[in-house]
C-alpha cells in the first residue's frame, strides 16, 4: 500500500488517547501461538502486472468451462438463468448494505421479504433471517444461538461427517465460549443424549453425501430437552421432505447453488430459519410486510433489535452487514424457477447421479459407499483417489473430490458429484476414464 493516511504522529496521539503505548499493547490481549508472525506475501507489483494477474485467473474459468465437472463438496456447478445477473447488476440493487431506512428502500426491503418468504416455505421453517456470510458461519451461529437459548447445558453434538471446514469454522467461532463438543457418527437418532446436551447438529445431507432422516433425532432431542440443528441442502429440500416438516428448530444451508456463481469461493450466501419460538434469539434481520397511514403495502425490518447497533455487547451475532446481492441472485433465482422448476432442477440432479453412481459401481475394483444420497456420493477406488483425480484432469475431467485432502486415512475415496449440468455423455465418459485410469 503506498500510502498510509496517518502520521507516526497521529498513530501515537490515538494509542496515546486509548490507553496504551503501542501497537504492540494494543494487541496484547491476543494469545501469543495465535499470532502471526509475518505474513509471507510476495513484493508489490505495479497496476499493468496486476492487471495481467487477474487476467490470467480469469483464464481459468474459460478452462474450466471446458472441463466435465463432477467436483461439489459445498460448492456447486449450477445453471443460472440470464436473468438472474440481469436483474441482480442493476444499480438500484447495486449495494449490500441494511436497509435502515425504509421510506428509501422499499425495493430492497420487498426483495428480502420475498427471498424470506421463498426460504421460509423451501425449509419449512417459520421464518428465515436475511442473512450470514456463507453456510459455514451460519451454521456456527446457530450452535451458538443453541447454547445460548440452554444456558444450563454446554454440550454440542456434531455428526463425524460434518463439511471439515464447517466444524473448523465451529471451532473457530466457538473457541472464546464454555462450549464442549461431542462427536457422533451414522445415523443422528443414535447419537448420546443426556441433560448436558444444548443440541444436535445434522448433516442433511452429510460430506460424503448420505442422506439420515431427521424426525427421529428431532424427537430425542427435544426428549432430552435440546434442540435440532440442521444443515441442509436446500435443493435437496425441493425435493425431499424439509427439515421443518421433520421437527428442527434451526436450520442453516448455503444458498450458493441458488443463483450465484462459484465465484472461486465467494461470495457466498449464509441461510438460517428457525421456529416462531426461537424467532428473537437469531441473529440478522427479518423483514416484514406493513401498511402506512392510507393503507398502501410496504415493508420495513421488524425485527433487528439483535445487532451489535442496538444491543451492542448484548447483541447475539457479531453480523454488521447484509448480504443484499448475493440473496437478491437467489431470491431471482427462486422466482424464476418457481416450485415446479427449483423441483425439476432438483430432480435432474437426482437421477443423474444415480446413473452416475450405478455406472460406477459396475466399473472392476470401484464400489459407491453411499446408501441413500441425493446428488454427491463417495466412490472406494482401487488406487489413490488423487492419482486418478490427477490422471483425468489433464484429460478435460474433474471428476471429484479426493478426501485425502482432508483426511490422511482415506486416499482410496472419491466423493463424486453429478448437477443438472451434466449429461448423459459426460457422465458415460467419466465412467470409461475411471475404468482406463484404474489399470
Amino acid at each position: 500500500m503506498p500510502f498510509i493516511p496517518n502520521t507516526d504522529e497521529e498513530r501515537a496521539e490515538m494509542l496515546k488517547a486509548i490507553g496504551v503505548s503501542s501497537v504492540q499493547e494494543l494487541f496484547s490481549d491476543i494469545p501469543e501461538r495465535l499470532r502471526i508472525g509475518s505474513l509471507d506475501l510476495p513484493e508489490g507489483v505495479s497496476e499493468v502486472e496486476a492487471l495481467e494477474a487477474v487476467e490470467s485467473l480469469a483464464e481459468r474459468n474459460v478452462q474450466t468451462k471446458k472441463m466435465d465437472w463432477f467436483l461439489g463438496a459445498g460448492a456447486y456447478y449450477g445453471y443460472i438463468p440470464a436473468v438472474v445477473p440481469a436483474l441482480a447488476s442493476r444499480g438500484e440493487f447495486l449495494t449490500a448494505y441494511t436497509p435502515y431506512q425504509p421510506e428509501v428502500s422499499q425495493g430492497t426491503l420487498q426483495a428480502i421479504f420475498e427471498y424470506q418468504s421463498m426460504m421460509a416455505k423451501l425449509l419449512g421453517m417459520a421464518v428465515v433471517n436475511a442473512s450470514h456470510y456463507d453456510g459455514a458461519t451460519a451454521l456456527a451461529e446457530a450452535v451458538l444461538m443453541a447454547w445460548k437459548a440452554k444456558e444450563d447445558r454446554k454440550r454440542i453434538l456434531l455428526p463425524v461427517d460434518l463439511h471439515p471446514e464447517y466444524a473448523q469454522v465451529i471451532e473457530t467461532y466457538c473457541a472464546s465460549f464454555d462450549i464442549e463438543f461431542v462427536e457422533y457418527r451414522g445415523a443422528p437418532e443414535a447419537a448420546s443424549f443426556d441433560d448436558r446436551t444444548a443440541a444436535i447438529v445434522v448433516a442433511y445431507p452429510d460430506f460424503c453425501g448420505e442422506v439420515y432422516p431427521i424426525e427421529k433425532a428431532a424427537e430425542r432431542a427435544h426428549e432430552a430437552g435440546a434442540l435440532c440443528i440442521v444443515q441442509a441442502d436446500p435443493l435437496m429440500c425441493a425435493l425431499m421432505k424439509s427439515p421443518g416438516e421433520q421437527g428442527a428448530d434451526i436450520v442453516t444451508a448455503e444458498g450458493q447453488w441458488l443463483g450465484n456463481p462459484l465465484n472461486f469461493g465467494g461470495p457466498y450466501l449464509g441461510i438460517m430459519g428457525t421456529t416462531e419460538a426461537l424467532v428473537r434469539r437469531m441473529p440478522g434481520r427479518i423483514v416484514g410486510e406493513t401498511k402506512d397511514k392510507i393503507g398502501r403495502r410496504g415493508f420495513v425490518l421488524t425485527l433487528s433489535t439483535r445487532e451489535q447497533h442496538i444491543r451492542r455487547e448484548k447483541a447475539v451475532s457479531n453480523i454488521c452487514s447484509n448480504q443484499g446481492l448475493s440473496m437478491l441472485q437467489t431470491c431471482i433465482y427462486l422466482a424464476t424457477l418457481g416450485k415446479q422448476g427449483l423441483k425439476e432442477v432438483a430432480k435432474q440432479s437426482y437421477d443423474k447421479a444415480h446413473y452416475a453412481a450405478e455406472l460406477l459401481g459396475k466399473i472392476p475394483g470401484y464400489r459407491v459407499r453411499s446408501s441413500r444420497f441425493f446428488r454427491e456420493f463417495l466412490v472406494e477406488t482401487p488406487k489413490p483417489a488423487a492419482q486418478l483425480v490427477e490422471i483425468l484432469t489433464k484429460r478435460g475431467i474433474m471428476p471429484g473430490l479426493a478426501l485425502s485432502r482432508y483426511y490422511s486415512d482415506r486416499d482410496h475415496e472419491l466423493l463424486v458429484c453429478v448437477t443438472e449440468m451434466n449429461t448423459r455423455a459426460q457422465i458415460e465418459r467419466l465412467a470409461a476414464a475411471l475404468k482406463e485410469a484404474s489399470k
